[in-house]
């Protein structure tokens, strides 16, 4: 039996494309065959340039998807895809006490609506022309866990494993599989301000069986087999990348 890692000959649309784990992920992508688009609000003229170096086909679209109509947009630009990569994600840090409904409204959208309102889209386009593919949510330890003085984050993430698993019951049998990755404590400009505590990165560490801060790229090779062939029977896992954490 032969297992089919490669993803030659199809296209991802990748959120959160221009730095971090999105940045890892459409690289990876590209490393493994297919033709990557980076979308997000900022250009990914970085990521554009390490594919091209690597041999890869990339191509970006700037676009503020909290905006109406920017998810249509997104889809009309990107063209046929047969891959999501749904990366894109912000956190806001303060004491339940004195958090913000600004900032739990800006999180919330960003992190869960535009989750399901581009995977939706996604999976019209996709069905609407007969071909099968693949959605990988990025989700997060806080999908299992509180955490502190991060509710909305908490929040949206627990909410993205829940999506996750309703639409891979929805979407199996139809061709999609819909899965997600809880990445654990990556070095990422989300988790700038816990490296910068000494405390409290000590105390991460301490944690962590692997005994350091993850990388982007140790999240890419679990998105390009959730996105290949050979993840053809997972559908709804909430797969954890984590150095070991939740196992302590």
């Amino acid at each position: 039996m032969s297992i089919d890692f490669t993803l030659a000959g199809r296209r991802a649309l990748v959120t959160g494309a221009s730095t971090g784990i999105g940045q890892a992920i459409a690289i990876a992508m590209t490393e493994a065959g297919a033709e990557a688009v980076c979308a997000d609000r900022v250009a990914s003229d970085e990521t554009l340039a390490r594919i091209a170096a690597n041999g890869g086909r990339a191509a970006q679209v700037v676009v503020d998807l909290t905006q109406r109509g920017a998810i249509d947009g997104l889809m009309a630009k990107a063209g046929d895809i047969d891959i999501l990569v749904n990366c894109a994600g912000i956190i806001r840090r303060a004491d339940a006490l004195d958090f913000t409904e600004e900032d739990w409204d800006q999180v919330m959208e960003i992190n869960l609506k535009v989750v399901f309102f581009l995977s939706q889209a996604f999976a019209r386009a996709l069905l609407g022309r007969g071909g099968t593919g693949a959605i990988v949510n990025i989700a997060s330890l806080l999908s299992f866990q509180g955490g502190i003085r991060i509710p909305s984050y908490t929040a949206s993430k627990s909410g993205v494993a829940g999506l996750t698993k309703l639409l891979a019951n929805e979407w199996a049998a139809r061709g999609i599989n819909v899965n997600a990755i809880a990445p654990g404590y990556i070095a990422t400009n989300n988790t700038a301000p816990l490296r910068a505590d000494a405390a409290r990165s000590k105390a991460i560490l301490d944690r962590i069986p692997a005994g350091r801060w993850g990388e982007p790229e140790d999240i890419a090779g679990a998105a390009v087999f959730l996105a290949s062939p050979a993840a053809r029977y997972v559908h709804g896992a909430i797969f954890n990348v984590d150095g070991g954490w939740l196992a302590r």
